[in-house]
């Protein structure tokens, strides 16, 4: 149940299109369903703009998919993240209406695929190539929010000019999310240069000293630049739900 489904549910009601019993057997679905090993929230998208969403990590298939079928039958749409290509591989098999995208890792079902808006209203932005993972993350998670976003991959400080070569595009956009590992620079050059709002996402991404991401995260946390956001390290689910309930909210004034 979200916004807009509501509005419709209450206006079908008030013209008399639908009876109040009706309308309650809808409603009662609400607020959770309990299936013992989780509680499905159904007021998600009411409240946040999106749906609940799964976590795969530490899931059995069979938990994943009752999840996934009960937001389903709910009127929801559904995205589980960090999947990986063998356990969707039995998931699938008890929901078939998933569908899975291997460089996201990530499944998901739309009820009705929404019209994305303009597709320079958000920039995802890599520093290399082995943060890419990451970042299509984040952009199948502002797909399933109905926000469109363009790709700027490998443009890191390695090689600045790749940067400011696409900085016109860049200062187009709405917001920035901005992914890199090594020392974590790119979004405090990115942040020095755009006036939009940078989230900054720190990969896993380098050799020792980079501490699986943590280098990077003491980085971004410690930027020269404004106003920058920081997410956990290889979330890009996390930067793309930063920028989609920002989004979320203006859309709502």
């Amino acid at each position: 149940m979200d916004r807009p489904r509501l509005t419709q549910l209450l206006e079908a009601v008030k013209a008399g299109s639908t009876d109040v019993s009706t309308a309650l057997a809808e409603l009662s679905q609400l607020p959770y369903a309990d299936l013992s090993y989780a509680r499905v929230d159904h007021h998600r998208a009411l409240r946040q703009g999106m749906a609940e969403v799964v976590f795969a990590p530490g899931k059995t298939a069979e938990q994943i998919a009752g999840v996934a079928a009960r937001l389903i039958a709910a009127g929801q749409d559904v995205l589980v993240t960090r999947l990986e290509a063998a356990v969707f591989a039995d998931v699938a098999l008890r929901v078939p209406q998933l569908e899975y995208r291997a460089a996201a890792r990530t499944a998901s079902f739309q009820h009705q695929v929404r019209a994305n808006t303009n597709d320079e209203r958000v920039a995802v932005v890599t520093a290399g190539t082995s943060d890419v993972p990451v970042a299509e993350e984040a952009i199948e998670t502002l797909r399933m929010a109905g926000i469109g976003c363009r790709r700027f991959f490998d443009v890191g400080v390695a090689g600045l000019h790749r940067l400011l070569a696409v900085l016109p595009e860049l200062n187009r956009a709405e917001a920035l999310i901005v992914i890199a590992g090594m020392e974590g620079a790119l979004p405090s050059v990115v942040g020095g240069l755009v006036a939009a709002p940078v989230v900054a996402v720190p990969t896993s991404v380098g050799y020792g000293t980079a501490l699986s991401g943590f280098t990077a995260l003491m980085g971004m946390l410690t930027s020269c630049a404004s106003g920058v956001t920081v997410v956990n390290i290889d979330s890009g689910f996390g930067a793309a739900m930063a920028v989609v309930r920002q989004m979320k909210l203006t859309e709502r004034a």
